[in-house]
C-alpha cells in the first residue's frame, strides 16, 4: 500500500474537477478524498496498491478530460490513512 498527497494547479476549480475525480476513482481500488484549497488548487489524497494509485493518477493527468485543466501537479508520499473508507469529496478548506 502507498499513500500520496497530490496538489493540482491550473484551472481546477469551478470545472467539475472534484466530481470527475470521484467518478474516475470508482474504476480503481483506491480510497481517499479530493478537496478545493483556498489558493485555487485542488488537493487529492489517495491510498491503494502502488499500481492502482499510479494508474489512477495517470488517468487524471494524462487521459481524462481533466488533463487539459492541469498546469502543474506535485505529489508526495504521506503516512497511511487512518479509518478511511471509499473515496469522497470533502468540504473546501
Amino acid at each position: 500500500m502507498i499513500t500520496k498527497r497530490i496538489i493540482f494547479e491550473g484551472r481546477v476549480q469551478g470545472v467539475g474537477f472534484r466530481y470527475a475525480t470521484r467518478q474516475i476513482a470508482l474504476g480503481f481500488d483506491v480510497m481517499g478524498w479530493v478537496k478545493n484549497l483556498p489558493d485555487g488548487s485542488v488537493e487529492l489524497v489517495i491510498e491503494g496498491e502502488k499500481q492502482e494509485v499510479t494508474e489512477f493518477i495517470e488517468e487524471i493527468t494524462e487521459e481524462s478530460t481533466l488533463a487539459h485543466h492541469i498546469k502543474n501537479h506535485t505529489q508526495e508520499d504521506i503516512p497511511t490513512l487512518e479509518n478511511c473508507q471509499g473515496f469522497t469529496i470533502t468540504k473546501n478548506a
